[in-house]
C-alpha cells in the first residue's frame, strides 16, 4: 500500500498520471471498495494457511459465478449462453474436485468461500469505480491504499504481526531489502495490471484469467509441496476446470464475450429488420 501511494503520488506531481484531488466526495465515491479490499486479503491469507494449495486453487473457482452474478446485478451486463456454459463447466469441475477432497477442513472452506465473495465484489466494484467520470483507475488504486493503510497497520499491530516484522533479523541484509522493495513494486504492478485488465475487458474476464493461473498452480502443487492427496475424481475435476477456462479464453479471443446490454439488443432489432 505504501509503495502504491508513493509511486502514484510522485507520478501525479510529475504529471505522468492524473486522478482527482482529495475532497469530501472521494470516500463516498470509493465506498465500499476499501473494506472489500482488506476483507479479500485477510480471508485469502487465512484460507491459504488452512488448505492444501491444490484445494485452495479449486475452491477459488467459485469466484467466477459470483462475479458473473454481481455483474448482472450491479453493472447490468449480460453474457451469451456460450460464456455461461464455459463458466459452469469450471464450477462443475470444482464441485467434482472438492467432493473428493480427503483433507476436509471446514474452517478453511468457510474462509475460502468468504474470499470468493470478497474477490468477486472487489472485481465488480473496481470495474464500476474506474469509470473516468468517477475516480479513474489511478484514483481507485491511490485512494484505496490511502484509506486502508492505517487500519491495516492497526490490525497487524493488534495481531502481533507488526511486532514480529519489526524484530525480523534480516532488515540489515542488503539482499533481503532489495528483494523486499522489489516485491512491493511487483505488488503495485500486479494490482495495476488487474485494474487495467478489468478496465479494457470485464471483471469476469479478469477473474477467469486468474482462475486459469490458479489451475496451473494446482497442477504444480501435485508435484511440489507434498500436501496433495491424489484421487481420480479430484484429477478429473481439475481437468474439467481447465477445459472450461480454456473454452472461455477461446470465446473471449474470438470476440464473443463482449457483454450485451438488453437495450443494445432492442436497438439492433429495428436495424436488422430494415
Amino acid at each position: 500500500m505504501a509503495a502504491t501511494i508513493l509511486i502514484l503520488y510522485v507520478s501525479k506531481l510529475n504529471n505522468i498520471v492524473h486522478f482527482p484531488d482529495f475532497d469530501k466526495s472521494i470516500p463516498v465515491k470509493l465506498f465500499p471498495l476499501p473494506l472489500i479490499y482488506v476483507g479479500n486479503h485477510i480471508s485469502g491469507l487465512s484460507s491459504t494457511s488452512k488448505l492444501s494449495l491444490p484445494m485452495f486453487a479449486v475452491l477459488r473457482k467459485f469466484t467466477i459465478p459470483l462475479t458473473l452474478l454481481l455483474e448482472i446485478i450491479i453493472l447490468g451486463k449480460w453474457y451469451p449462453l456460450s460464456i455461461i456454459v464455459s463458466v459452469f463447466a469450471i464450477i462443475l469441475g470444482a464441485f467434482i474436485a472438492a467432493g473428493s477432497d480427503l483433507s476436509f477442513n471446514l474452517e478453511g472452506y468457510i474462509f475460502v468461500l468468504l474470499n470468493d465473495i470478497f474477490t468477486a465484489a472487489n472485481g465488480v466494484y473496481t470495474k464500476q469505480k474506474i469509470d473516468p467520470k468517477e475516480l479513474g483507475k489511478y484514483g481507485v488504486l491511490f485512494y484505496n491504499a490511502c484509506f486502508m493503510v492505517v487500519p491495516t497497520v492497526i490490525i497487524s499491530f493488534s495481531t502481533g504481526d507488526f511486532q514480529q516484522a519489526i524484530h525480523f533479523q534480516h532488515w540489515t541484509n542488503f539482499l533481503f531489502l532489495f528483494q523486499f522493495a522489489l516485491s512491493c513494486l511487483l505488488g503495485f504492478l500486479l494490482m495495476y495490471s488487474t485494474v487495467l485488465c478489468s478496465h479494457y475487458n470485464s471483471a469476469l474476464t479478469t477473474t477467469v484469467v486468474g482462475a486459469i493461473k490458479n489451475i496451473s498452480i494446482a497442477y504444480i502443487g501435485m508435484l511440489i509441496g507434498g500436501d496433495y492427496i491424489f484421487s481420480v475424481l479430484n484429477f478429473i475435476g481439475l481437468n474439467i476446470c481447465m477445459a472450461g477456462g480454456l473454452r472461455y479464453s477461446f470465446l473471449t479471443l474470438r470476440g464473443s464475450s463482449q457483454p450485451a446490454r438488453p437495450e443494445d439488443e432492442e436497438n439492433a432489432l429495428p436495424a436488422s429488420k430494415s
